[in-house]
């Protein structure tokens, strides 16, 4: 008998090898039923952004604590940004800055698991602690779970998920959801230089009516293998078999992934780097009914050294990592923020989706107060701020509030729990909703309460 795995690889070997593509075999989708959904795009600034440098800033601060960077005015009176975010600042009246988000663990790994899963993992090992099937589902794969399938994926991560060395952080996938509902991701954790590509190309060679001929062998695959269909590894995935079919040769799907062919004005508004592209793709995605997208932040230097550069503690060997100023200074932190995070909110402000698009954008944790000998901070989870617009969210607006030196929250304190909470309200999905894990028994989504003052 022709087993799946052996049938998936002749089907690479026939020329349709991106039908076993697991993201795109396993992402659940929805197309709105009356009106447009809720959406959501997901800021990830991998690495802990700081507060005191960006949203938050204590400009009376001591010296040693006091940013080197200036607070400046936005188009709200009396709402300050850093004056490295000047297109930004311009956009305050679209953004609710969420100043006293607080947990206690100052790791990345940990701290990236319970911001994007609700959840606490004491037996995380530090720091290759590689995603697998145990893991709590993290927020995308909660959105595929409770959103219809349809044409396109539920969820998309985009460029890569958080990683490196090869080891996929825990909190990027579905986990105990199982690959249904993974959120399509169109490249690995890396190990070297690498950049996205479009995952729905068919090969040069490959006509439409030559892939139609193909799916016959599919169907007799799925005939002949029901038996191995039955196990839990592989539940569902006929479904997503069908999918992946739809999607392959779906115009709509091809023209979501090809930024080329916007205007090349948008794209210099966006920025000609990765992370411009991926806003703007993100963006697209959105506009073709994708629910959710998350958008990775992360470098690749040239020598293929991966580097959470929100991460400024400075002394790194990147270019312009001596100190933590200069790498917030540099490409590929506050300029390329500024232009592709304001361009966001403006352009879908402009094409009417900033309305049903709730946009985050927060790191795993802050910033201590304290500067260290390299001019950077180091990590904090006691405080730091996440960024809300759209999605019903009333802009202009901060919302809690640190002490003098934004080191502790000292009025309306919010957990990781509440901010995927207020996540979940804003796309209109009950935060308190069900699902079931592999036993069947039911387990709420999120154990947060949304922060519906923003809204």
């Amino acid at each position: 008998m022709l087993n799946r795995r052996d049938a998936m690889i002749r089907l690479g070997q026939a020329g349709v090898g991106s039908l076993a593509l697991p993201g795109f075999l396993q992402a659940a989708a929805a197309n709105p039923s009356s009106g447009r959904r809720k959406s959501c795009i997901l800021l990830y600034l991998w690495g802990g952004p700081p507060q005191q440098d960006m949203w938050d800033m204590k400009p009376d601060a001591p010296e040693g604590i006091r940013s080197a960077f200036a607070p400046i005015q936005t188009n709200v009176t009396g709402m300050h940004v850093c004056d490295h975010m000047p297109m930004l600042a311009q956009q305050a009246d679209k953004l609710a800055f969420v100043r006293s988000v607080t947990h206690p663990s100052n790791s990345h790994e940990p701290s990236v698991y319970r911001t994007l899963t609700g959840k606490i993992d004491n037996t995380l090992v530090v720091p290759r602690n590689q995603r697998n099937r145990r893991d709590f589902p993290n927020v995308a794969a909660m959105v595929s779970a409770l959103t219809p399938p349809g044409g396109m994926p539920s969820t998309v991560t985009i460029p890569r998920p958080i990683g490196h060395g090869g080891v996929t952080y825990t909190g990027t996938y579905a986990g105990w959801l199982g690959p249904r509902h993974d959120p399509m991701e169109i490249r690995e954790a890396p190990n070297a230089p690498d950049r996205y590509a479009t995952p729905v190309e068919l090969p040069a060679d490959m006509p439409t009516t030559r892939l139609q001929m193909r799916r016959g062998l599919l169907n007799v695959i799925d005939q002949t293998d029901r038996n191995f269909q039955n196990s839990r590894v592989t539940e569902g995935l006929n479904s997503y078999h069908e999918q992946a079919f739809r999607m392959l040769t779906s115009s709509q799907a091809r023209r979501a992934f090809h930024i080329d062919q916007e205007p090349s004005w948008v794209r210099d508004r966006y920025g000609r780097n990765e992370y411009g592209e991926s806003f703007l793709l993100a963006r697209r995605l959105i506009e073709a009914d994708v629910r959710m997208v998350s958008v990775i932040w992360m470098y690749i230097s040239p020598t293929g050294v991966v580097s959470n550069v929100w991460d400024a503690h400075g002394g790194v060997g990147i270019p312009e990592g001596a100190t933590g100023w200069g790498m917030l200074r540099a490409q590929y932190c506050l300029p390329s923020l500024d232009r592709a995070y304001s361009a966001l909110l403006e352009d879908l402000h402009v094409r009417g989706l900033l309305d049903d698009t709730l946009v985050v954008a927060m790191g795993e944790f802050g910033r201590t107060p304290r500067l260290n000998p390299n001019q950077g901070r180091e990590h904090w989870g006691p405080c730091y701020t996440v960024a809300f617009s759209g999605g019903g969210v009333r802009g202009g607006q901060t919302y809690g509030r640190s002490d003098r030196i934004a080191a502790y929250p000292t009025d309306n304190p919010v957990t990781p729990e509440d901010i995927l909470a207020t996540m979940y309200h804003g796309m209109g999905i009950r935060h308190d909703g069900v699902v079931h894990d592999r036993e069947n028994r039911p387990v709420h989504i999120c154990d947060g309460r949304p922060v519906t003052a923003i809204f």
